[in-house]
C-alpha cells in the first residue's frame, strides 16, 4: 500500500477481480497516486476492477474526475467497473454534482464485487 499526505492505495485481488482501496482525502493533491495504481491495474487486462473508496475522508473535484475517467477507461475496455462508497463524504459530492447517477455504485464492496462478477458472465 502507497502512502502519501494522508492518502492510501493498494490493490488487493478477490476471486481474481482487482480491488483498489483509497483512505484519506482524495483531491487535487492526492489524485495521482491513485491514477497511478488504476493504471497499473487497467494494464493488467483484468476482467473487472472495483473502487472501494470506503475510507476515503473527503472527494475533491480532481478525485470526482478520476472516477469519471476511471469509468470511461472501463468502458472502452469492456470491462465490469463499481465503486464501493457508504460515507457522507463521498455520496455528498457524488450527488451535488450529479455523477452519482453515472456510476455504478455499491454500498458494500460484497455488493460490487457480485455486480461485477454478474456483468462479466
Amino acid at each position: 500500500m502507497t502512502e502519501h499526505t494522508g492518502l492510501a492505495v493498494g490493490t488487493e485481488v478477490h476471486g481474481g477481480i482487482p480491488l483498489v482501496r483509497v483512505s484519506g482525502p482524495l483531491d487535487a493533491g492526492t489524485r495521482d497516486l491513485v491514477a497511478v495504481e488504476l493504471d497499473a491495474v487497467f494494464e493488467t487486462g483484468p476482467e473487472s476492477v472495483v473502487l472501494d473508496l470506503c475510507a476515503v475522508d473527503f472527494l475533491g473535484s480532481a478525485g470526482i474526475a478520476l472516477l469519471i475517467n476511471a469509468r470511461h477507461r472501463a468502458a472502452r475496455l469492456g470491462i465490469p467497473f463499481a465503486v464501493v462508497a457508504d460515507r457522507h463524504a463521498v455520496l455528498r459530492p457524488l450527488r451535488v454534482s450529479q455523477v452519482d447517477s453515472a456510476l455504478p455504485l455499491h454500498p458494500t464492496v460484497a455488493d460490487a464485487l457480485a455486480s461485477v462478477r454478474l456483468s462479466s458472465t
